[in-house]
Formats: structure tokens, sequence, C-alpha cells
């Protein structure tokens, strides 16, 4: 097919075809998930309800809920996600306010990240990264050209930015902001944005990044765990020296699906945020490989898709998604490993947690929507894109 004098090769344009290379591996991280979700919290579930199939119900209401948002996303146009560019962000600031409204917000170990709804809580934080990612693949196709202009290019977005991440810091979730913060530098990088814009801008953090994390004696106490746990070993290094534990303990080959000794009232929070611990004891070195293995053929896909998009925006939006994906496994597996100072961020696929598992999945679908729309174009006109 010819357009504009180029030729172009057509990736996929049947609408009914999916991207298994791509969907493969997310159902197999989601079917993981399920069970390490079971063995995680089964004790702690009978613990504090009576039942050990608490969160495994949960979960796998949430891994159909999520297909389901996978599905619609694959078959929804990704093109119009622009004219929503703007409600979504409206709709992720008026969620991120109402946390702070008594009786709608909900608040659990000393944050307040969640709405209630019946049984069920949302957390707005997750739906304001999508939101954010729509928002700034739009903003740079709208203003391609003009990038390099402070006030066209940088200025505008980094306003945006610090209002969710003020919102978000109230919570407080320094995880979330520091997230956020990521996606944004390396969507306006990619974009062609100025680095003398750029670089200044991720300078003046490191201060203000600081200062906030010793406003508070607990954050601040958490810093100092990171670079020796065992001097806090009885509070804020706690959760990091049992984490370590639970890979030492896994070795190789693992202590087998069910048997970690740390998910037994050790490991804070061995279903959320330290699931990847919970992991690495029970099925080894091997098991955390094959799971590497199945975020890097998702990360790759991403990027390949993000390269062979028909637009700016198809581009932009696949390149938010997939570093969102990217950076929010590198630093659950940093923080587990003790690599990074702890921060409550879920590992996308595999964690127990609703909103997280519905936004990665529908992200997943927009994704392959992309994808199925893309083109094989010239690496010339690729490279005047500058993608």
């Amino acid at each position: 097919m010819k357009r504009d004098g180029r030729s172009y090769i057509m990736a996929d344009e049947s609408p009914g075809q999916y991207d298994l290379k791509l969907m493969f591996p997310v159902l197999i991280l989601v079917t993981i998930g399920i069970i390490m979700v079971y063995s995680a919290s089964s004790v702690l579930a009978f613990k504090k309800f009576g039942t050990d199939f608490y969160f495994l119900k949960k979960q796998a209401i949430f891994a159909m809920a999520g297909f389901i948002a996978l599905v619609f996303g694959r078959h929804f146009p990704y093109r119009h996600l622009r004219p929503l560019a703007y409600p979504f962000l409206i709709i992720a600031i008026i969620m991120l306010v109402a946390i702070f409204i008594p009786g709608i917000g909900y608040s659990a170990g000393g944050s307040a990240r969640w709405l209630r709804f019946g049984g069920f809580t949302v957390q707005p934080s997750e739906f304001a990264r999508l939101a954010m990612i729509v928002y700034l693949a739009y903003s740079l196709d709208k203003k391609n050209g003009e990038l390099k202009n402070f006030y066209v290019g940088f200025l505008p977005h980094i306003f945006v930015l610090g209002i969710l991440t003020a919102l978000i810091a109230m919570q407080p979730d320094f995880g979330s902001v520091v997230i956020l913060g990521a996606i944004t530098w390396l969507m306006l990088f990619v974009a062609g944005v100025r680095l003398l814009h750029l670089i200044p801008s991720l300078l003046l953090l490191v201060p203000i990044a600081y200062i906030y994390m010793i406003s508070a004696e607990y954050r601040a106490r958490r810093l100092m765990s990171f670079w020796n746990p065992w001097q806090y070993s009885a509070n804020e290094g706690y959760q990091i020296i049992h984490s370590l534990m639970a890979f030492g303990t896994g070795g190789i080959w693992g202590t087998g699906i069910g048997q970690s000794y740390q998910k037994l009232h050790y490991l804070p929070e061995p279903h959320t945020d330290f699931i990847f611990s919970v992991i690495g004891e029970e099925v080894g070195l091997l098991g955390v490989t094959i799971i590497l293995s199945l975020y890097v053929i998702i990360l790759w896909r991403g990027v390949i898709i993000a390269k062979n998009a028909e637009d700016l925006f198809g581009t932009f939006l696949a390149t938010g998604i997939t570093s969102a994906i990217a950076i929010q496994v590198c630093t659950n597996m940093g923080v587990a490993l003790g690599l990074l100072p702890t921060k409550g961020l879920t590992l996308p696929f595999l964690s127990y947690g609703g909103t997280s598992l519905l936004v990665n999945m529908a992200s997943i679908g927009i994704l392959m929507n992309i994808g199925t729309r893309s083109r094989q174009q010239p690496y010339a006109y690729r490279r005047r894109r500058r993608v």
C-alpha cells in the first residue's frame, strides 16, 4: 500500500486477531499471580477472615474483570482516546481529591490511598497513571513541532504532573509519585523535548525529594534502613531483611509451592508489595528467571509496537504504557531485593490488587490495539519522527 509517496506493509488489520506474543505472557503471569496470591495469603486470610480462600476468590474475580478490560481495550480504537485525554485527567483529579473526604476515602497502614465502594476499594493513583499517559500522548502529538519551546513542550506538562503528584504525595504515596514522574520524563524525552529543559528539572528534583524524605521521621528512618537494614532490624529494616531471607531460603529450585516460611506472619504484605519475595522462596531462581523472561517479552513487544505505530499518538501512548509497566516491575523487584528503598508498589499482573490488575490489563489491551493498526514504515521516516 502507498501513502504520501511511501510504501507501507500492513502489520495486521484484522479486527479479530490478537497479538499472542503479548497476550500469552500476560495471561501466564496473571495465572501465576492467582496461584501465588493464594499461597502467600492463605494463612493471613484464615486468621483475619476465617477462610484461606478470601484473597484467592477476590483475585480470581479481578482477573476475570481484567480480561474483559483487556478485550475491550483491544477492540476499542485507540485514536478515540484522544478526545478523552482531558476528561480522564479531570476524573483522576476528582478521585484523588475524594480520598480526603470522610466516608468516601479509606485509610490503611497510615495512608489514605483508596476509595471504598461497597465491598471493594479502588486506588485512584493507578487510574491517574493511565490518565497521565493518555494526556501526554495527546498533548505531545498535538504540539509536535513546537516541543522544543519551553512554554509549549515542557512547562504545561510539568504543571499537570505537579497537580497529580501533589495530590498523591498528600496520601502519602511517594512510590507512585516517583513512578509518575519517571513516566512523564521518559515520554517527554522520547517526544523530543530539549534535554536543556529535562536535565535541570531532574537535578532540581533531588533536593526536593531529599527534603520530602526527611520531613517525616518514618521516611527518614526508612531511607537510613536502606543503607543498613540490619541496624534497623526491629522496625524499618524488618521487611527488607525478611525479604532477603526468603530469597536466600529459596535458592535455585525453591522450597515448593505453598512451602514459604516467611509468609507465616514474618514478611509483611506477602501477597501485595512483597509477593516477589514469596515467589523467590517457593520457586527459587529458576521460577524467578521464568517470570523475568515473561516480563522481558511483554516489554519487547511494547517497544516494537511503539516503534511501528501508525501515528505519533500511538507511538507516545505505547511508549507510556510500556515504560509504566517496566518502571513498576523494576521498582518492585528492586525493593524486594534490597536494591531500592521500601515503597508500597505492586508487581504488575502478579500482586493482589483489583485496581492495579484492571488498569494494567486494560493498558495491555490498548497496546494490542495500537499494534493491530501498526505499519512497518521505512527507517528514514521513523528516524524523522525521532522515535
